[in-house]
């Protein structure tokens, strides 16, 4: 097993390397995402253990905590309204990714819509598994829309040239042995916390908030130290890798296509909808279309922090869209099944 977990570091750290040298946008994650996802489906026996990922969230929810000043916190209250438009543009995605999968696909009700929902990808997989949905499907087109949103989005914004329009890294600068231990810890106390009350994505909300706490109330216990934020979006960019199977385009590939087809539109949409609430907000074009864009916190945020676009206010929006979207698809589709069986 330890061999499993080497191998798979060394790849992982292998295409990470790679997309550096081939000057690719997000190279620790992207170029760790894709090698690792390559050699999964080729049959490659590497692991990536869940505490790899979990650590790889937890420097990124640290991180994002860190840029929540009581100046940033005041800019985004400026943008509630987006904010709110984008939670619903969220739940908006779920019914036409939901009427899409079920008229090009086999899949039933259920499995379309906690496969459409754009929550967290465990957080729907186990509402899909309480519902009796077919959990495989729900995992598999999550997994499909995040890679594309990871591996589309940061090229997009490459050839678009709007990298550092926000460049601003408001939060503590310096590393303070003392102050970066004490900060390790109370993170890591946010952490277990949140996993032990089963809340979403506990290890990157958890120690998020922590920091988010500690920083609004201007205590700046210590900066991340350079190398860690590369560690981190290593360990996301494996541990996404590492959800592919071999059999994974054979399992149902008319599903999938039907996935990234609904995935292509709702990155679409999220370009007009960015583009429109630019009108309402004084933030830039382009953190107002990575806040919409249905990908997942750690990714988007890391896309957003590497690329300097607003990290804060991107963060803001997929916090929000996250926690929305948990609260309600369950009800929703409560709602839904009755309103069906009652039309039946």
């Amino acid at each position: 097993m330890l061999w499993r977990v080497l191998g798979g570091l060394a790849i992982a750290l292998t295409g990470a390397l790679l997309a550096l040298w081939m000057h690719l946008p997000l190279p620790w994650m992207l170029g760790a995402l894709l090698l690792t996802a390559a050699v999964r489906i080729a049959g490659g026996g590497t692991v990536c253990p869940r505490p790899a990922r979990n650590a790889g969230q937890w420097v990124i929810g640290t991180s994002l905590g860190l840029y929540f000043t009581p100046q940033v916190i005041g800019h985004i209250g400026s943008n509630a309204g987006p904010i709110i438009v984008g939670m619903l543009f969220a739940l908006g995605l779920a019914f036409i990714g939901t009427a899409i999968l079920r008229r090009y696909t086999d899949a039933d009700f259920k499995t379309a819509w906690f496969s459409s929902a754009m929550g967290g990808a465990s957080e729907m997989a186990s509402l899909a598994e309480r519902h009796g949905a077919r959990i495989d499907r729900v995992a598999t087109a999550h997994s499909v829309r995040v890679l594309l949103v990871v591996v589309t989005v940061p090229f997009i914004f490459q050839w678009w040239g709007v990298a550092g329009i926000d460049p601003t890294v408001p939060g503590p600068r310096t590393v303070h042995g003392a102050g970066l231990a004490a900060l390790v810890a109370l993170t890591c106390v946010g952490g277990l916390c949140f996993m032990k009350l089963r809340l979403p994505n506990p290890w990157v909300l958890g120690p998020m908030l922590v920091a988010m706490i500690l920083t609004a109330s201007s205590i700046e216990l210590s900066a991340l130290p350079d190398f860690v934020p590369k560690i981190g979006q290593l360990f996301i960019g494996w541990s996404l890798g590492d959800r592919y199977r071999p059999d994974f385009f054979r399992a149902a590939p008319r599903f999938i296509a039907a996935v990234a087809v609904f995935t292509v539109i709702a990155l679409a949409l999220a370009f007009g909808l960015g583009a429109l609430l630019s009108l309402w907000s004084a933030a830039p074009v382009p953190t107002l279309i990575l806040g919409t864009t249905p990908g997942g916190i750690a990714e988007m945020a890391i896309t957003a922090k590497v690329l300097q676009l607003g990290v804060p206010v991107v963060t803001a929006f997929h916090v929000s869209r996250m926690v929305f979207v948990v609260i309600v698809t369950g009800p929703m589709y409560a709602f839904l099944a009755r309103r069906q069986a009652n039309s039946a």
